[in-house]
């Protein structure tokens, strides 16, 4: 085990395509883990009864929703090369988990999760023509407060919809707030209020934006 004290902090941008868009949360911790095993990566582990690797997520990705822009914080200990991270770890890692980048952050830094500001998707819509389309969206927002439930509990998604544009035919851009201070909308709420089943798009989420870390 690599000691706590004495490590690295290392920020990897990776994909989730295919297949494991069905994978949750939880799995895809479970699996992150295996895979910096099989590579060989140094991973230092929390102190306790049962030792933790020392690692955070940025957003949770809901199931069905593909992306190119994932986040993950790991703490590695001993010595390496940064610039060998992403191919040993693209060298064992399941289909659809590409890596993209590694690069080292301050390791007393705020945690990943709280420095999410938005999430930025492409929905694709089948067979919708953008005028329809655009009178939809203009008529979602011009609505005053866009009332969902989500855990029994009542919020407004309207404040949580930073930017919506046509970026194709039949094709959104959508900005939404992943702030844990000031709300999370999820594109699929958004997809529902919008008068879309999630099953009837393709959603894939292709930048996370992160607020400065001091």
């Amino acid at each position: 085990m690599g000691d706590p004290g004495n490590s690295r902090r290392i920020r990897i941008t990776f994909g989730k395509r295919g297949a494991l868009k069905y994978i949750g949360h939880l799995d895809l911790a479970k699996t992150w883990e295996r895979v910096l095993r099989r590579a060989q990566i140094n991973l230092t582990y929390s102190q306790g009864f049962v030792a933790r690797p020392h690692i955070q997520f940025a957003s949770p990705l809901p199931l069905g929703i593909t992306s190119e822009c994932e986040l993950i914080d790991v703490w590695l200990g001993g010595a390496f090369e940064i610039e060998s991270i992403v191919p040993k770890v693209n060298a064992v890692s399941p289909p659809g988990l590409p890596i993209y980048s590694a690069v080292e952050v301050p390791d007393r830094g705020p945690a990943l999760q709280t420095l999410v500001h938005s999430a930025t998707y492409r929905i694709s819509f089948a067979n919708i023509l953008n005028l329809v389309l655009e009178t939809q969206v203009n008529e979602l927002l011009i609505q005053p407060a866009i009332i969902r439930t989500r855990r029994e509990k009542n919020y407004d998604l309207r404040p949580l919809i930073i930017a919506v544009s046509i970026i194709g035919e039949g094709v959104l851009s959508v900005e939404l707030s992943a702030n844990e201070q000031t709300g999370v909308a999820r594109a699929d709420e958004f997809i529902d209020a919008l008068g879309y089943n999630i099953n009837e798009v393709e959603i894939h989420r292709f930048k996370l934006s992160l607020r400065p870390s001091s």
